[in-house]
Order: C-alpha cells, then sequence, then structure tokens
C-alpha cells in the first residue's frame, strides 16, 4: 500500500514535552559529543576483542557498532585516528571468526557489514572498505529471487523479511553514490527495490510501519505483523540515500510518513520503544533502536523537522539521566532503569547520542 501522509500537529501532540519529566537537558551538540565519547569509552573498554574484531563475540551486531564509530567520526573529527584503528583491526581480524569471510546464510548479516565498510569509507576514503561492500554487495544480489519479490532473509529462502530488503536497498543506493561507474547498475537496483517495497511488497501497514516480514507461500504478512524499530529506520536510510542519487522529493515524502508513523505508533511517554516494553528484549533486540534514530538524524539532515530534533534530544537526554550506571553502561530500555546492559545497547545508546549531537 502507498504511505499515508500524517499531520505533524498529531506527532507534536504525541510527543509534547510535558508528556514525560525529564532531568535537566543537555545543553548543547557539545554536550552530546562529549556524552558520546565517554560510551564509545565503556563500548570499547568493556566489550571490543582485538583478537577477533568483534565487540562481546557478536557479529551483525559489530557491524553496527562499526558504523556508531564511523558516525561519531563523521561530526568530531578528533575522533577519526580512533575509529580508523577499529576500521583497521576489525576489517583484518574479524573475517577469521566467520570462515575468513564477510559472508554468511543470511543476508541482512551481510548489509549490515557493507553499510559498516562504507561508512569507513567516507571517514577515511580508503577504497579497502568500498570495494569490500562492493564485494558483498555481489552476493547480496543472489537472494532476489524471492517468490514475492525482492529478496530472500537467508540462503534457506523459507522467509521475506522486510529487513534485509530494507538493507538492500540502503547499500544498492549508498554504493550508486559513491560507486557509480564499477561495471554494476546500482542505480536500478536501488530504484526496482524501492518500488517493490512502498507499492507492491505489502509489508507496510495502515499506520505507515514496516511489518516484520512475509509469509512466502501466501505473499501476506500472516503471523509475522511485529513491528520493530529497526525496521523503520532502515527503510529511512536507503530513502534518504535514493533522494540523494535522484532528487525524487517524493521519497523523501514516504520516509517522513514512516518516521511520523514510528513517533506516534513505537514510543511511550516519547520514548523510544519495541514491542512489548516493558520487559528485557534480548541482545538483537537491543540494538534495534539504535538503527531507527541513526537513521532518523539522516532524514533530518535533508528533510528537516522539528519534532525529529525534539525527539532526539528528549531520548538522549532519557538516556543519558535514567537508563546509564556510574561505570558508563547503558542498558536496552531509554527509560531506565538499567539492566541487562551489553555492546548492542551501548552501541544502540550511542547511536542515539551522536544522532542527538548531529541535528543540534
Amino acid at each position: 500500500m502507498a504511505p499515508q501522509t500524517l499531520s505533524k500537529s498529531r506527532v507534536a501532540a504525541a510527543l509534547a514535552l510535558s508528556s514525560f519529566p525529564l532531568a535537566v537537558r543537555a545543553a548543547s551538540r557539545s554536550d552530546y559529543i562529549s556524552n558520546a565519547l565517554n560510551a564509545t569509552d565503556v563500548l570499547n573498554q568493556n566489550w571490543y576483542d582485538s583478537t577477533n574484531g568483534l565487540w562481546q563475540d557478536l557479529w551483525w551486531n559489530s557491524a553496527n557498532a562499526l558504523t556508531a564509530l564511523a558516525d561519531l567520526a563523521a561530526i568530531n573529527t578528533n575522533f577519526v585516528p580512533t575509529a580508523s584503528n577499529y576500521f583497521q583491526t576489525t576489517c583484518s581480524a574479524a573475517p577469521s571468526s566467520n570462515g575468513g569471510t564477510w559472508l554468511n546464510d543470511y543476508y541482512d548479516d551481510e548489509a549490515w557489514w557493507a553499510l559498516a565498510w562504507i561508512a569507513a569509507f567516507d571517514i577515511t576514503q580508503d577504497i579497502n572498505y568500498l570495494c569490500t561492500a562492493r564485494s558483498i554487495f555481489q552476493d547480496l544480489t543472489t537472494g532476489l529471487d524471492a517468490t514475492c519479490g525482492g529478496q530472500w532473509w537467508s540462503k534457506d529462502r523459507d522467509y521475506i523479511a522486510s529487513i534485509n530488503n530494507e538493507l538492500f536497498l540502503a547499500v544498492a543506493a549508498s554504493l550508486a553514490n559513491r560507486s557509480p561507474n564499477d561495471g554494476t547498475d546500482y542505480r536500478t537496483y536501488a530504484i526496482n527495490q524501492a518500488d517493490w517495497l512502498i507499492y507492491h511488497s505489502g509489508l507496510m501497514n495502515s499506520d505507515n510501519l514496516f511489518v516484520d516480514g512475509l509469509d512466502p507461500s501466501t505473499c501476506t504478512p500472516g503471523s509475522h505483523t511485529t513491528v520493530w524499530t529497526y525496521n523503520q529506520g532502515a527503510i529511512l536510510g536507503g530513502l534518504v540515500e535514493l533522494y540523494r542519487l535522484t532528487s525524487d522529493t517524493s521519497y523523501l515524502d514516504t520516509a517522513d510518513s514512516i518516521a511520523h508513523g514510528t513517533l506516534l505508533h513505537l514510543t511511550n511517554t516519547g520514548i523510544l520503544t519495541e514491542p512489548g516494553y516493558p520487559g528485557p528484549p534480548d541482545a538483537t533486540a537491543a540494538q534495534f533502536k539504535g538503527v531507527f534514530v541513526r537513521n532518523l538524524a539522516k532524514l533530518q539532515g535533508v528533510r528537516g523537522d522539528g519534532n525529529y530534533v525534539s525527539f532526539l534530544q528528549r531520548n538522549a537526554d532519557s538516556i543519558w539521566n535514567s537508563d546509564r550506571e556510574g561505570n558508563g553502561e547503558i542498558g536496552p530500555d531509554w527509560q531506565g532503569p538499567l539492566f541487562d546492559a551489553s555492546m548492542a545497547s551501548q552501541s544502540s545508546g550511542i547511536d542515539y547520542l551522536v544522532a542527538a549531537a548531529a541535528v543540534s
């Protein structure tokens, strides 16, 4: 279905400042950057293993942690040397934990790494990182024969998930913007994927939110109707890259509708939450919210909306004031109190602090 337009006033009302009490708000961009640097030190000291290039031995989550470091370097040039060291170590060491390759049986895992190396390229201009992303993309195309259109979730070819299809769009559009003449028609891949996702997949519900996936036997969501925050975030990133590629503002209109739907339906007292809150998510779900805010900041960069700015700042303040221990660890529920901190919840929190800095 085509996305429905949501009133900005409805979003603003849902996020009214009076709806959630917070301690004194951080006052400036520099505060958010300082907080992000502090949280990044904790992430790396507590969970990074330089012998395998991973955080807490988690595979796709480590790609997201690497992306968080790149995003921090993008807004704080003093952090570039540190980020570059982690890029180099992870690039050299991580494949040994995965059979010597960036590829596995899950197309979303592969796409997370492709986006991480694109982010590393943006910071360093090291062509080897871009080449790694290009190589991963070639394998991603092998899943584009799903029975309902789009890409299979895994090489078992038994499920069609939103997340990998959205990430495929993001990788294709990102490579089209950075590597347009290497012999692969990334632009066509990206445009075709966006058209399927938005108008033909049946993955978007009446709230302008992407559900988890499709049953390939019926090409309908069936029981797979859960709406996770990262499914909303990944598509935002892809649509922003596609707008930059084509200058077609309809992609931003769709992104706005998804973002507004998320702020209306996936928040609790103004704070971003996963379905089932309150309750401890698993280590993977703790990563999800960071994906949304990272890409919401990108949308704000091309389609300014004061609701996005206040939302990002308020959530970042809630993390810092209510979901952090004295040792600097950040938990998965940004309302607090802290519990079950992990590299996933920590790097997701960093995504939020960086996003708040980027829009402040």
